[in-house]
C-alpha cells in the first residue's frame, strides 16, 4: 500500500460499489461526482475524474460483455475508482504513448484519456477479466 505525504496509512474506505450497464452510466457519473465532492475533490478535478471513469466504464461495456462493477474508495488521501469487467483481458500496451491518431494506433483512446486526466492509472488483466484503477489525489 502506498501513502501520500501528510496522510497516515489507513485501510481503504469504500464509498460506493455498484454493478453497471450502459443504462446505469448517467446515474453512476452523478453518484461518483457527489461522493468525490463530499471527499473534497475540487470541481475541475471532479469533472476530469468523471470523464476518465466514463471512458473506462464505456470500454468495459463495449469490449467486455456489456457490464462491469465500479468500486469507489478513499485511501490515504486519494480517491480511487476500480472498474472491473469479465472480458478477455488486455494489457497496458493498448494505451497509446502519443495522442490518439498521431502514431496510427487504432485503439486505446479511452484509456489514454483516462491516463491523461488522473494521477495514476493501473491495469490488472487476465483471462478472467480486467480491473482498471483510476486514482486522483485529494487536497490536504
Amino acid at each position: 500500500m502506498t501513502t501520500t505525504p501528510g496522510h497516515p496509512e489507513v485501510p481503504p474506505v469504500t464509498l460506493l460499489e455498484s454493478r453497471f450497464t450502459q443504462d446505469d452510466l448517467p446515474r453512476l457519473r452523478m453518484l461518483v461526482e457527489q461522493y468525490a465532492g463530499h471527499q473534497g475533490l475540487p470541481e475541475l478535478r471532479r469533472g476530469e475524474f468523471i470523464v476518465a471513469l466514463d471512458a473506462v466504464a464505456v470500454n468495459a461495456i463495449e469490449h467486455a460483455g456489456g457490464s462491469g462493477t465500479l468500486v469507489l474508495q478513499r485511501v490515504n488521501g486519494q480517491l480511487s475508482c476500480h472498474i472491473h469487467d469479465r472480458g478477455p483481458g488486455f494489457s497496458s500496451s493498448v494505451i497509446p504513448t502519443l495522442a490518439p491518431g498521431l502514431e496510427g494506433h487504432g485503439g486505446g483512446r479511452g484509456l489514454w484519456l483516462a491516463e491523461m486526466l488522473t494521477d495514476e492509472l493501473t491495469i490488472d488483466a487476465g483471462p478472467g477479466g480486467s480491473r482498471v484503477t483510476l486514482t486522483v489525489r485529494l487536497p490536504l
